[in-house]
């Protein structure tokens, strides 16, 4: 008798989901982390990471466990031990016995990886010369987005996909900790969170131009600049804050010393715009449907554009992959752009007539209820002039209490708009 591997004889698989590397890269595997629940709501879905970029998955709810995977540093290319690293995970990874592998992470190590852990059904894109590690190979497209690259590994499997929509989780003590920081800032002034900097440095944009952009967005269009990466961005963040000029450089907020990834993430999901190079923090923007500018050089925007979102890719205007061919009137026509189309001062002057320092999401709440009691207002003032003209009409004294509840509500529930402040 055949005995089959119990991965094809139940819905209650064992899956491990390989999404190693950076920040954007991991985010991207939300929608495909997604669909893959939804197929199998009862199975054990892991999703192996880095240990810096997996915190970004912390909040997911479609995920049981993050598995660490701790890899020798890279040195010139170089990796002295790699191989006996990944023999040494797989011998790990084979305790857990899994079923079956999506390996996200386009790489010979990871295809080693999950056949040397023995995992039987092996899902991958035929790239990098892995093909004969895998049991099902996807062909793989270049011009196509790395979210559809991802979910082409569920449809080759015969297993349907959604929209491939995007969505992000903020968990409680990070939501709490994102709104004290913003707590400070003026609540009327467009909040712009920036990344200028990536770890690929054909990635990076000069410090100067991004500085002009900076002094642009504060000067200019009145907004407040927030910076939130690792430490190593912090001289990045000081020689842009150097650049500036004092009284412009107050409304630029370095809170990088202050945030782990998950608040940084967090932080994001509290800002109106972002702005950035082609790095990790902007796709987490996207994730959470932030308007994201971003400039695109030695990544093909086809594949790394941010997704489903409101954006603008702003690349060399000469057709080249450099950097050096974006310029500082690119970026800001870029964002014109979005400011116009995502109603972003709008959005800060409803959140200044609200009150409210939080995302934009719990000020449109608070301006629905204001629009309600002031709703309410109305009807009630509309029976108190009816009330008096009855007593009028009748030669009686009209009833004051009306008068009293409608000032009452007036006073203590509905905000009036206050001023704009000057911009800087």
């Amino acid at each position: 008798m055949i005995a089959l591997h119990r991965s094809f004889v139940t819905d209650s698989p064992r899956i491990l989901v390989i999404r190693n590397r950076y920040i954007g890269d991991t985010v991207l595997a939300i929608p495909f982390l997604r669909n893959l629940r939804r197929r199998f709501p009862d199975a054990v879905i892991d999703v192996l990471v880095e240990p810096g970029a997996g915190q970004i998955l912390a909040d997911c709810p479609y995920k049981n466990e993050l598995v660490v995977w701790e890899r020798p540093q890279r040195v010139n290319e170089v990796v002295p031990g790699s191989l006996a690293n990944v023999i040494a995970t797989a011998r790990w990874l084979r305790t857990k016995r899994y079923d079956r592998a999506y390996i996200l992470k386009r790489s010979l190590s990871t295809g080693l990886l999950a056949w040397l852990a023995g995992i039987p059904h092996r899902v991958g894109a035929a790239k990098d010369g892995r093909g004969l590690l895998l049991s099902r190979r996807v062909p793989y497209h270049k011009e196509r987005h790395e979210v559809e690259l991802s979910l082409d590994l569920l449809r080759a499997d015969g297993i349907e996909v959604d929209d491939g929509h995007n969505e992000n989780w903020v968990a409680a003590d990070a939501g709490a900790k994102a709104d004290r920081l913003v707590s400070g800032l003026p609540l009327v002034r467009p909040r712009v969170f920036l990344a200028p900097r990536s770890t690929d440095e054909e990635r990076n944009w000069p410090l100067d131009r991004m500085a002009e952009v900076i002094r642009w967005l504060i000067e200019d269009r009145g907004c407040e600049i927030v910076l939130c990466g690792a430490e190593t961005d912090l001289v990045t963040h000081r020689q842009l804050s150097a650049a500036l000029p004092p009284p412009t450089a107050t409304h630029l907020h370095d809170f990088s010393r202050e945030c782990s990834l998950r608040e940084a993430a967090a932080l994001v999901s509290r800002m109106d715009l972002c702005v950035g190079v082609d790095s990790g923090l902007p796709h987490v923007a996207a994730s959470f449907g932030v308007p994201v500018v971003t400039l695109s050089g030695a990544a093909d925007p086809r594949q790394w554009h941010p997704w489903k979102t409101q954006a603008e890719v702003v690349a060399a205007a000469d057709g080249s992959r450099s950097m050096l061919g974006i310029t500082v009137g690119q970026v800001q026509a870029a964002t014109d752009r979005l400011f116009a189309a995502a109603g972003i001062e709008a959005k800060a002057q409803r959140r200044g007539t609200c009150g409210a320092s939080t995302s934009a999401a719990a000020c449109g709440a608070s301006t629905c209820a204001a629009a309600a009691i002031v709703t309410r207002l109305s009807r009630l003032r509309r029976v108190c002039n009816y009330s008096g003209r009855r007593c009028r009409k009748r030669q009686k004294q009209p009833d004051e209490r009306w008068p009293a509840i409608c000032f009452v509500v007036r006073r203590f529930f509905v905000r009036e708009p206050s001023p704009a402040p000057i911009r800087a």
